[in-house]
């Protein structure tokens, strides 16, 4: 609680503090009845507190504390005074608890002090006609406590709700975290479910952002990546990740029993990967849809593994459009030794010379094994593109006629593009 602001030195007279002190005593006698009348009061102007799901026996105490500490206050200030600051802190604390409205909180207290202000005026009255008219000498000393002890009710109140607030996205990030890792238990979905809107048996992908320009550092989480769909995000490491959820489990797509969905979920993650919206220098990684919380730390390796595909930047790899560069990125001692083995005495020739033979070799298999199409892609005749192939294979020993040998020099190609560059 913070320190007590310096006292205000009064200007009202002897006289006026005196009579304000003798009606405050009378004021102490009548709590109960003025609290009835403040409770009565805060729920006809105040709706939250006619919840049925606010317990009144709780509400009539906490505004009698408040107001046995307060008209007490005006009595005996500085004995008071302390034990009245904390009753306000109190009450701004467990009300910021419950999730109870700050603004609806100050205005009870208001009411509360509008109440106590008026039955003071009342009392002096009574007791001499111009007694009202005295106490407006110490009414900047009233409200001046008033307004301390309501900015006492929203500190403690915004304090609270602070802490709630870190505890919140702690949790969260937690439970994220432990979803894309694979620690999260059984037992914990539930809490996931509520706390990050995410059905246990949902369908599910994981999209795996990388900045190109700065690999060491991750991407801030960008909303409109995955425009319509619900997301949660998580950082670390120089890569950012999103669950996008897909869809529950009632659609299309069916689960074969080992976390993946059938085609309706490829066609969603097909969707997602259109609909992404990357931030000028990102690349993305986009894993296939999985069914189930339990299945997106399979789905985040998935994704990583997507990324190491080295997409271009402001490009997505859906894995399963790269199945053959993800096998190379998985095992790269296997496709180090592979490279080695297909392209050996081509990475021995002079860089003009190999390069030569590589842009030759992949154009080729982009033209799906068309001397002339790759010749288009080339800019050069078809038979130079026949000889230069015969050139690999007096090279290598490796016939371009076998389907086994031209699947092996496809997935050589990408090994060397993807483990050398």
């Amino acid at each position: 609680m913070p320190a007590a602001r310096p006292p205000i030195r009064s200007r009202a007279d002897a006289e006026t503090v005196a009579l304000l002190h003798r009606t405050a005593r009378v004021l102490i006698e009548e709590v109960p009845r003025l609290t009835d009348r403040i409770v009565t009061l805060m729920k006809e102007r105040e709706p939250v507190y006619r919840s049925p799901s606010l317990d009144p026996h709780e509400v009539w105490r906490e505004v009698h504390d408040s107001l046995s500490h307060n008209v007490r206050s005006l009595v005996r200030p500085k004995e008071t005074r302390e034990s009245a600051r904390s009753c306000a802190w109190r009450i701004g604390t467990d009300r910021a608890a419950q999730g109870f409205p700050l603004d609806a909180l100050l205005h009870a207290y208001r009411i509360g002090c509008t109440v106590v202000w008026e039955r003071l005026l009342e009392t002096a009255s009574k007791e001499d006609p111009l007694g009202a008219q005295a106490l407006v000498h110490v009414a900047a000393d009233v409200w001046n406590f008033v307004d301390e002890h309501c900015t006492l009710v929203a500190t403690a109140y915004q304090e609270v709700e602070r802490q709630l607030s870190w505890h919140r996205e702690n949790r969260y990030r937690i439970i994220v975290a432990a979803l894309l890792d694979g620690t999260a238990r059984v037992t914990d979905f539930p809490e996931a479910e509520e706390v990050l809107g995410l059905p246990e048996r949902g369908r599910y992908a994981v999209v795996a952002l990388e900045d190109t320009d700065a690999p060491a550092r991750a991407p801030h989480p960008v909303t409109g990546v995955c425009a319509g769909l619900r997301t949660v995000w998580h950082t670390a490491e120089g890569i950012a990740h999103a669950i996008v959820l897909l869809g529950d489990t009632d659609g299309d797509g069916g689960d074969g029993g080992d976390g993946y969905g059938g085609d309706g979920d490829g066609a969603g993650v097909e969707r997602l990967v259109r609909g992404l919206e990357l931030p000028p220098g990102v690349r993305s990684g986009v894993s296939p849809a999985v069914t189930g919380l339990a299945a997106v730390n399979t789905a985040r390796r998935l994704a990583d593994t997507a990324l190491r595909t080295r997409p271009a930047a402001g490009e997505a790899a859906l894995l399963e459009e790269r199945y053959p560069e993800a096998l190379v990125v998985s095992s790269p001692e296997l496709g180090t030794a592979l490279a080695d083995r297909m392209l050996g005495p081509v990475l021995a020739l002079e860089p003009a010379d190999r390069e030569l033979l590589l842009t030759t070799l992949a154009a080729w298999l982009e033209a799906d094994g068309s001397a002339r199409r790759a010749g288009e892609l080339l800019f050069c005749h078809r038979n130079t593109v026949l000889n230069r192939l015969r050139r690999y294979e007096q090279l290598t020993g490796r016939s371009l006629d076998r389907p086994r040998e031209v699947m092996e020099l496809s997935l050589a190609l990408s090994a060397h593009r993807l483990l050398t560059s």
